[in-house]
């Protein structure tokens, strides 16, 4: 067992087993959160099990040996503490939240729930036609549908290309027996970052943790599964949904970098210029100046693998075509004109206070600090995001925007007349 304490203050430690346990110590509530982290996000799925990681989430926590859900339910709310597991693409979470002195209890139930699941076959189906009726339900919604159909003609044969969720024939054909099989692949210590900040002292939390996970072991000769995904290449193209709507959806969608990318910075620092809150480039000008949109924003996800830079605007069925233009114009304007440097300051002190506030409560805080280390970035990153935010000067902007702003993907919804005239133009 190895143990470091970072300029962070967050306290590291490594198990003999492999996992490793972070301590943010925060005595002011009495009050502790954890997130237990697995790698064993959507991106670990294969296509054909889209919605896999989705559906394990769902029934993680409604059965485990000795347990039923309503025994769970009991014992989680009996001291009022909370405890739910949860799936992205790059992770799987459980997370819990109690009082100080109900925390060895409820790690000791969440270690049970992780280590022996029954997937109750009534839980599995019951919990998969509730996945299908969020699945059809997303299909009412021209964002859902837009940005589905941007995914799939970036990502291709990649994982991002789906949604957590998977489609109707991926869910549907998901079995009891996947859920058993990708659990015993990747909940295993050696693939686990167990997170925990509050009113606790680190030795004090290492032998909770120790308690509950320390005798677990990986299996000596099954080493974990390596991901071998397809190479992403950028070919721009246009996708359509014609649909009876109101509104028209246009998307406009660029391939970017992983976190671990030295252009990451840049480019989340452009997405929050052009599209973050009331006072980003894109609100002013095309829903202030122009009354263009109803709704009008960018965003760029931190993601192991590149992320999509996404811009959109939700505009009347008439607008769609100068909606088109104007985001492209936009967009366009960050590889030939310089951003003004009060400009970039505004963008860095948006997302640096945004950052800040973000690190409020213990839940915030197990959050980030595992989240960093699942993702390979270490707890150091905490400091270094903030560095690079920071370090970003105008030539880098634009650099970056020459060379990932350029041609983009186009997924536009709405009524047909309006869409197709958008792109024939």
């Amino acid at each position: 067992m190895t143990t470091s304490l970072q300029k962070s203050h967050i306290h590291r430690t490594v198990l003999n087993n492999g996992i490793v346990v972070l301590l943010s110590e925060n005595p002011t509530a009495d009050i502790i959160a954890a997130r237990i982290f697995i790698r064993a996000g959507s991106c670990y799925e294969s296509r054909d099990k889209a919605g896999l990681a989705h559906l394990l989430s769902a029934v993680l926590t409604k059965g485990c040996d000795g347990l039923s859900s309503l025994e769970i339910a009991e014992r989680i709310e009996s001291v009022g503490a909370s405890l739910g597991a949860d799936t992205a693409t790059d992770y799987f979470l459980l997370s819990l939240k109690t009082v100080t002195s109900d925390f060895a209890e409820i790690l000791a139930l969440a270690g049970q729930i992780l280590r022996s699941p029954t997937f109750p076959e009534a839980e599995v189906e019951l919990e998969r036609r509730i996945a299908l009726q969020d699945i059809r339900s997303q299909k009412e919604h021209p964002f859902s549908i837009a940005f589905d159909q941007l995914r799939q003609i970036v990502y291709q044969d990649h994982p991002y290309a789906t949604s957590a969720l998977g489609d109707e024939s991926t869910m549907s054909h998901i079995t009891r027996m996947d859920l058993e099989r990708f659990h015993q692949t990747y909940f295993r210590p050696d693939n686990l970052v167990i997170s925990i900040a509050g009113r606790i002292t680190p030795d004090a939390a290492v032998a909770v943790v120790e308690k509950v996970f320390g005798d677990w072991q990986a299996p000596v000769d099954t080493p974990l599964p390596t991901l071998n995904l397809p190479n992403l290449t950028v070919q721009p193209q246009v996708a359509i949904v014609p649909q009876q709507t109101q509104q028209s959806i246009v998307m406009l969608g660029y391939l970017g970098v992983a976190v671990h990318s030295t252009n990451y910075a840049a480019l989340k620092l452009l997405s929050t210029y052009l599209g973050n809150g009331l006072s980003s480039r894109l609100f002013v000008e095309l829903r202030e100046k122009r009354g263009l949109a109803y709704e009008v924003s960018a965003f760029y996800p931190t993601r192991l693998f590149p992320a999509t830079f996404v811009v959109y605007m939700g505009t009347a069925p008439e607008n769609t075509q100068i909606a088109l233009a104007g985001l492209q114009k936009e967009v366009d304007l960050l590889s030939t004109t310089p951003l003004a440097e009060v400009a970039l300051q505004a963008a860095k002190n948006k997302i640096l206070g945004q950052y800040a506030l973000g690190k409020q409560t213990n839940g915030q805080l197990a959050q980030l600090y595992g989240w960093y280390e699942i993702l390979g970035l270490g707890i150091e990153f905490d400091r270094e995001f903030q560095e690079l935010i920071a370090n970003v000067s105008i030539a880098d902007a634009m650099t970056v925007a020459c060379r990932y702003l350029q041609e983009p993907y186009v997924s536009l919804v709405g009524q047909e007349e309006a869409i197709k005239s958008a792109i024939s133009s």
